[in-house]
């Protein structure tokens, strides 16, 4: 068995008034007054969903039982319309905030590692042998260490150059 959309425009005028407890006149004036809007045939015929007979049982309790008039209703109905359509927008608002904090947070990590390749220093001995440390005062340090166990050796320096960080789109 199927299941029909709730939002899915499939109820006469007829079937819509009597599943909401009202007259199908009712619903026609409802509809004129934009208080609820069906869809159309191609032959004009209104159509409504059963997310359109919710909103008409609502209409019928506003106006009978809190006293509320159509034209207060309008104005409710509105105001419920406009706070779905912040809450959809900020839902999606939020998304997109998610995403670019993740997107930052990704480029501090690619500055942080490229600002750690930038401090790296090497030295090479004529045989080839490379010590690498985060810092010339480091490769001090280490080469002191390696030169007691090792015969002096003739050194060269050098810094790598810049790394490029390819810039990410954000959508």
């Amino acid at each position: 068995m199927a299941k029909v959309q709730r939002d899915a425009p499939i109820l006469t005028v007829s079937v819509a008034a009597e599943l909401a407890g009202m007259h199908p006149q009712t619903v026609r004036q409802y509809d004129r007054l934009g208080l609820v809007v069906a869809s159309r045939t191609r032959g004009g015929g209104r159509r409504y969903s059963l997310v359109d007979v919710e909103r008409l049982i609502e209409i019928q309790r506003m106006s009978q039982d809190e006293g509320i008039s159509l034209a207060g209703i309008a104005r409710i109905l509105q105001l419920q319309d406009q706070v779905e359509q912040l809450r959809e927008k900020n839902n999606q608002l939020a998304k997109r905030l998610a995403r670019l904090r993740e997107l930052g947070n990704d480029m501090r990590d690619q500055l942080e590692h490229k600002e750690s390749l930038e401090h790296r220093v090497f030295a090479a001995d004529s045989n080839g042998f490379v010590t690498m440390a985060q810092g010339v005062e480091m490769l001090r340090q280490a080469l002191r260490a390696s030169a007691s166990t090792v015969e002096s050796r003739d050194m060269v320096l050098w810094r790598p150059r810049a790394v490029t960080l390819f810039p990410q789109q954000i959508e």
